[in-house]
């Protein structure tokens, strides 16, 4: 199974893709956003990426984790969590040596149509870390618009430091 777009290719990600993932899971300037990353060790990430196939190979998958391929490289990687009542959440996480190209927005907007085509949602999620100004961005680029502002996220790279959580939302 593969989606393309004009630049880009996104398939399921797979155990292939073990080395080019911890490049950016395990990167704290990459990764210093995110509530679950980033990944302390090759064995995490390997562990992600077996949960990953899984749920690739499973009737009812709690996530749906596509690789960004762009031009044969790895660059990153755009994930579906599909929900109830027609609804999904998109999260993604992009290598720092690709920033600012628009890469992130193109998989995720494939991913939204891929949603609506095969999983028949309707309305789409993504949150993140109020001081993440890209991810802000990308969001109202994919046409989303702000639907909360809480506190009481925590990133993993900040430890028990509490933060304000954005959360971003398009209906069809």
């Amino acid at each position: 199974m593969q989606i393309k777009t004009e630049r880009l290719v996104l398939r399921p990600i797979c155990a292939c893709d073990l080395h080019t993932t911890h490049a950016y899971a395990s990167d704290p300037e990459n990764t210093k956003y995110m509530m679950f990353l980033p990944n302390d060790s090759l064995e995490e990430t390997e562990q992600w990426l077996r949960l990953c196939e899984q749920m690739w190979q499973s009737d009812a998958p709690h996530h749906l984790e596509f690789a960004i391929m762009l031009d044969g490289a790895h660059i990153g990687s755009v994930t579906l969590y599909p929900l109830e009542n027609r609804t999904a959440e998109l999260g993604w996480v992009l290598n720092k040596r690709w920033w600012g190209h628009g890469y992130a927005a193109e998989a995720a907007r494939a991913v939204i149509d891929y949603g609506r085509r095969q999983l028949g949602a309707r309305r789409f999620f993504a949150q993140c870390d109020s001081e993440n100004d890209a991810s802000r961005r990308l969001m109202e680029r994919l046409g989303m618009r702000r639907v909360s502002c809480v506190g009481g996220r925590k990133n993993r790279s900040t430890g028990d430091e509490e933060r304000m959580e954005l959360t971003y939302e398009i209906v069809f």
